[in-house]
Formats: structure tokens, C-alpha cells, sequence
């Protein structure tokens, strides 16, 4: 590993550390505006869909795949449907679940 990357690497975790200290140091005294928080309230829902979507949509990493041999894309559509439905995060996990080992295993 050279130097450079070395540096890299620390810097990047130097940044990381400090803006979460820096925080988290703050505690209650960092007030954020009502419209700072409710446009904070979407970033999880950002941060999962950009986790998610890829590997749904690209399971081979290169192309697109929206046919109904993908198995994480029937999971995912399940998952989605038990969750707005039922309202239960539970059931949405496992019946995404079930659906995409069932797939993954009979139809493929």
C-alpha cells in the first residue's frame, strides 16, 4: 500500500470522525430548522433506495432486468406490497423473503 493511500484514507476517516464528534459534541445546543429536520427525515429512505434499487434492477451489475425471471425484483415487489398493505416491517421482510427464495430456487 503506497503512502498516498495511505493519506487518503486517513483524511477521509479524519473528516468522517470529525463532522460526527463535531455533532454529536453539539448534542441538543445544534438546532436545526423545522425544514432542515423534515428534509432530514428522508435521507433514510434515500440512503435504502440507493442501496436497493441497484441491486434490484441490475442483479449482473451491467444490465437491466425487469423480467419476471428476476428473482430480487418479485422479492422486492412482494416486500413492497406486504409493507403498504400491512403496515408491518416484519412481514414485509420475511414475505419478500420467502417469495425471492422460492423464485431464486423453482423458477430459475
Amino acid at each position: 500500500m503506497s503512502w498516498r493511500l495511505l493519506a487518503v484514507i486517513g483524511g477521509m476517516a479524519l473528516v468522517t470522525f470529525g463532522v460526527r464528534v463535531t455533532l454529536f459534541a453539539l448534542g441538543a445546543r445544534a438546532g436545526f430548522t423545522p425544514r432542515i429536520r423534515r428534509a432530514l427525515s428522508y435521507v433514510p429512505v434515500a440512503v435504502l433506495s440507493a442501496i436497493t434499487v441497484p441491486m434490484v434492477l441490475l442483479p449482473d451489475g451491467s444490465h437491466w432486468d425487469f423480467s419476471w425471471r428476476n428473482p430480487w425484483l418479485a422479492g422486492s415487489l412482494v416486500s413492497g406490497g406486504l409493507a403498504l398493505r400491512t403496515r408491518n416491517l416484519l412481514a414485509a421482510i420475511s414475505g419478500g423473503m420467502v417469495v425471492y427464495v422460492i423464485w431464486r430456487w423453482l423458477l430459475r
